[in-house]
């Protein structure tokens, strides 16, 4: 028989440098005191002196942006590339193809600054006004957001810290912005500068001969780097804000819209990042179920949650990519350049993973992403090499453990296959696991009602073996290393190894096991005739 691919064999020993990185930062830049209609009228009146605060007054603020977005252009003889009605899909990726010429070029000629300078329009969440006076009255007009296609400015920049990213900013008020930066180019331009040698790939390190400094220079990257390239370009371009507007506290503040935090692993040949897929397919394409994916996050899913969950597999070739979605956020897995393991979380809303969103609270969104890393591949790591020793299948099977009688663990058991089955869905969920959340996925494996009070005698059994702890000062609970191993075997060796078994002898089991099944019995058979132990025929 072929050898089965085999997760951790691909790992074990083959892995020359894991490096975790932020990867692409999208960053929301908005302006606080501009957000609801008593700041609109704050801004025009008590601000800007106006005696009546009106829609017309931000258009003379944009038409003022626009000339000297023009003026900006000609004077440093930067490019202004005007482009079509955008398709909302994949446009941020087009107008890069646009304007990677550019970048390349400043790249080589070492010239930093604004290369490019893209025009175009899109729907933006600005400031309208109805008239909420009665007909005849004075003019009283309210403000409120609504969605608009308005005129936007993406100025391109090549930055010595960060390399290519842009500022981008709308022409209506209140002047909605986005920021597009790479941590990983970040951190390649920190290691050159500190004489650092390394192998890139086309978007993160192949290789490196100091792994450990390397991942200290990821590790250091903060919101004051990502600050300190928004302060430093927000005062070399034109914007609709002023000095005086500044001065006044009407100023950008930025938050988290998109952040990609990525965990690689170099392989030492492409063969083994190929096979290390062909497992993950094989054994672990469940990763997708509401049930797991909420394990990956860290985030309870009930019968009631109204979230998207899905899983999708993408085959180009011999490439694969496996991509699954949780509310807002996905985590991708697939192929880097051919030779690295790339697994990617990308939170679309940093509460999905209970962060807030200003740009300070980066290092908690850092840290929980990689922590939704780590647990995918945990996840699809205890799937497999999951067999247990015989001294813990013994211990298990006693009725009583250091000195306390409880009940035993027995494989084959309908409620001890089912309770396995039910811890397999909090394998690494860090938030525990209670009575009532573990009952439900209990009861939908058994097929019957199962109450509080037998939820808690198999807890205490759990607990007494060793296989789950109770969390300190509460009533959750978590699965140890032996647990982890007795859930996934268990479940492992009922649905995949002796269920099918037991059902070989017939279709849909591959055909040359039958046939082995029934060569075999027939050996049995003749050795049983020989022996003169057949029973007596029946006439």
């Amino acid at each position: 028989m072929a050898s089965v691919a085999n997760i951790n064999d691909v790992l074990e020993g083959h892995v020359t440098l894991e490096i975790e990185c932020v990867d692409r930062l999208y960053l929301n830049a908005y302006v606080p005191n501009l957000q609801v209609g008593g700041q609109v009228v704050r801004f025009l009146c008590g601000h800007l002196g106006n005696e009546i605060p009106s829609t017309a007054l931000f258009q003379r603020i944009g038409n003022r942006f626009r000339r000297e977005v023009s003026a900006f252009a000609t004077a440093h003889k930067i490019p202004v590339l005007r482009l079509k009605k955008p398709d909302r899909s994949r446009w941020d990726d087009r107008k890069l193809d646009h304007v990677r010429p550019y970048l390349e070029r400043a790249e080589r000629e070492g010239r930093f600054g604004v290369v490019a300078i893209v025009a175009c329009q899109e729907f933006q969440w600005v400031i309208g006004a109805r008239n909420r006076a009665a007909l005849g009255k004075a003019v009283s007009l309210d403000f409120f957001k609504e969605e608009r296609r308005v005129g936007i400015y993406y100025f391109y920049i090549l930055d010595p810290d960060f390399g290519p990213g842009f500022i981008k900013l709308c022409t209506y008020a209140p002047w909605p912005g986005k920021v597009w930066l790479n941590g990983h180019e970040w951190v390649k331009r920190q290691a050159l500068r500190d004489g650092l040698a390394f192998t890139a790939l086309s978007n993160g390190f192949a290789g490196c001969p100091d792994p450990r400094r390397l991942q200290a220079l990821c590790d250091s990257f903060g919101p004051h780097h990502v600050q300190a390239f928004f302060d430093r370009w927000i005062l070399g371009i034109p914007t609709p804000l002023t000095a005086e507007d500044r001065g006044a506290g009407y100023w950008w503040e930025l938050s988290m819209r998109q952040v990609e935090i990525s965990r690689t692993l170099v392989l030492d040949a492409p063969r083994r990042a190929r096979a290390f897929f062909e497992a993950l397919v094989a054994d672990n394409i469940g990763i997708g179920r509401p049930e797991e994916v909420s394990i990956v996050f860290a985030r309870q899913v009930r019968k009631t949650t109204r979230e998207s969950f899905g899983t999708r597999v993408f085959s180009t070739g011999t490439d694969v990519r496996i991509d699954f979605h949780y509310k807002h956020s996905r985590v991708k897995q697939y192929l880097k350049d051919g030779r690295a393991l790339r697994v990617e979380t990308v939170i679309n809303k940093p509460a999905d993973l209970g962060v807030l969103a200003r740009l300070h609270h980066l290092p908690e969104l850092i840290n929980k992403a990689r922590a939704v890393n780590h647990r995918l591949l945990m996840i699809e790591k205890a799937g497999q090499s999951c067999a247990i020793g015989s001294a813990l299948f013994e211990r298990i099977h006693q009725p009583h453990h250091e000195g306390q009688r409880t009940g035993a663990l027995r494989f084959g058991d309908k409620r001890a296959i089912a309770l396995a089955g039910a811890l397999c869905h909090v394998l690494h969920a860090v938030t525990g696991f209670t009575n009532k959340s573990l009952r439900g996925l209990v009861a939908g494996h058994l097929g019957q009602d199962y109450s509080t009070s037998q939820m808690s005698y198999d807890l205490r059994r759990l607990r007494l073996h060793g296989l789950i702890q109770r969390l300190p000062h509460s009533n959750t609970y978590q699965l140890t290393p032996d647990g982890i191993r007795v859930a996934v075997f268990y479940t492992k060796l009922q649905n995949r190894l002796l269920r099918p078994l037991l059902d070989a002898d017939k279709p849909p089991a591959k055909a040359e096991l039958r046939h082995a099944l029934a060569t075999l019995d027939q050996a049995v058979h003749d050795y049983t005739a020989a022996a003169r132990l057949m029973p007596a025929s029946q006439s």
